[in-house]
């Protein structure tokens, strides 16, 4: 492999790991003053967590010999001696790395979800087995030869495409972020209006780096294809990222009244979860269609949750799971050469359907049953005192902004 190719390899794999700070950032203005800290230790905890169990097992999991196969077999190389030590081991642990990026980012987006009221002990427990039960096996059904890579051959039918994770990351982790909201009830005095982002600043400053980390996370896989494909993936992430920001803005203006700078940013990440499993496989056009799709649907998708009851603090449902499946199915119309309007049937939409509709009834249930048993053991939610007097200093012992007077 040339060096240009291993060097953007190395690139596009810290663009993926600052996404998570970038989600810290962004999650963190969305919450009140004193839950700042709280919330961004969830990424952050997701982050070290997560890390060490792909090392130790999540990677081994991640790939199958069979689509009949679950998941990798956890400890046929723990730890990855033997990767390091193989005759390509640079280049495979560079691979290796990447992976890690999307296992972490997309345990952490499942944290918007349970903003203000999650202890972050339960919350590290359902991370890691929740990763070990859903996000390992699930990778490997996509991306490591699993049965959803080969449902279009078995089938006899176009093959799923999810280029960058519309159905292991988006999708996964919004089904999970329903669960748990579900599992951990509503906030204290819930309401439309309940809470206001304590820091906007912080907010556009987050999806600002998202955006800019989505470009490794989108564009990152072609260093091992000798970057054939980088042209069009870029462009793509970058349109349907900017049509999505209109589209949401012009909601806004004709349901509130206001285009708003936190929509703005929240429309960003709509169009980039959108265009996530897309973005090797639609013409820019298309491209821009979806990303004003994604917006506009996602922008009043997020009023869910005060109509069906459901407390997902930070819109993860709203914008991950509903984006996700948009953009998964958009493909089945668009994909170039094999979507209904572009030269193909049907058949690209089947299998689209299946793939989204399994991954998000198998994490549903799974974190439904996960954090539920967490719920009644040693209880997954903090009192409604801690609650109300804040959740920084209750769990964490620190203040978000501790101001002296003088």
């Amino acid at each position: 492999m040339d060096t240009g190719s291993i060097a953007w390899g190395l690139t596009a794999t810290a663009l993926v790991l600052f996404m998570t700070p970038g989600v810290a950032f962004f999650y963190g203005g969305l919450v009140k003053a004193k839950s700042v800290i709280s919330m961004m230790m969830m990424s952050f905890g997701a982050l070290g967590l997560i890390s060490v169990l792909w090392i130790l097992y999540g990677f081994n999991m991640s790939a199958v010999g069979s689509p009949t196969q679950f998941a990798g077999n956890p400890f046929s190389d723990f730890g990855l001696g033997q990767l390091a030590m193989g005759e390509t081991g640079s280049i495979d642990l560079l691979g290796a790395t990447y992976g890690a990026t999307f296992a972490i980012i997309t345990v952490a987006l499942i944290s918007g979800a349970v903003a203000d009221r999650a202890k972050f002990g339960s919350w590290m427990i359902f991370a890691g087995v929740w990763a070990t039960l859903v996000y390992f096996p699930v990778a490997a059904w996509v991306w490591g030869g699993g049965w959803i890579m080969k449902l279009g051959e078995t089938l006899s039918l176009p093959g799923v495409i999810d280029y960058a994770g519309g159905t292991a990351v988006h999708i996964n982790a919004g089904a999970a972020a329903l669960a748990l909201a579900l599992v951990l009830g509503k906030r204290v005095g819930f309401q439309k209006g309940i809470t206001k982002p304590h820091n906007v600043p912080l907010v556009l400053i987050g999806a600002s780096i998202l955006w800019f980390g989505w470009f490794g996370f989108n564009a990152g896989a072609e260093w091992l294809n000798g970057l054939a494909n980088v042209g069009i993936i870029v462009v793509n992430t970058l349109g349907a990222t900017a049509a999505a920001i209109l589209a949401w803005m012009l909601v806004e203006k004709f349901k509130d009244g206001k285009a708003t700078s936190v929509g703005a940013a929240s429309g960003a990440v709509a169009g980039l979860v959108a265009i996530t499993p897309a973005c090797a496989n639609l013409e820019p056009g298309w491209a821009l269609l979806l990303g004003a799709v994604a917006g506009a649907v996602c922008a009043l998708a997020i009023e869910l949750k005060f109509k069906l009851g459901f407390d997902d603090s930070l819109d993860v449902v709203g914008i991950h799971l509903v984006g996700g499946i948009i953009g998964t199915l958009y493909l089945g119309f668009f994909a170039i050469g094999t979507g209904l309007f572009t030269g193909g049937d049907l058949g690209q939409f089947a299998v689209q359907a299946i793939a989204a509709f399994s991954v998000l009834v198998y994490s549903f249930v799974i974190a439904y049953l996960l954090g539920l048993a967490i719920e009644k053991t040693i209880g997954f939610r903090i009192k409604n005192e801690d609650e109300l007097a804040g959740i920084d200093t209750s769990v964490h012992g620190e203040e978000g902004y501790a101001l002296e007077r003088v």
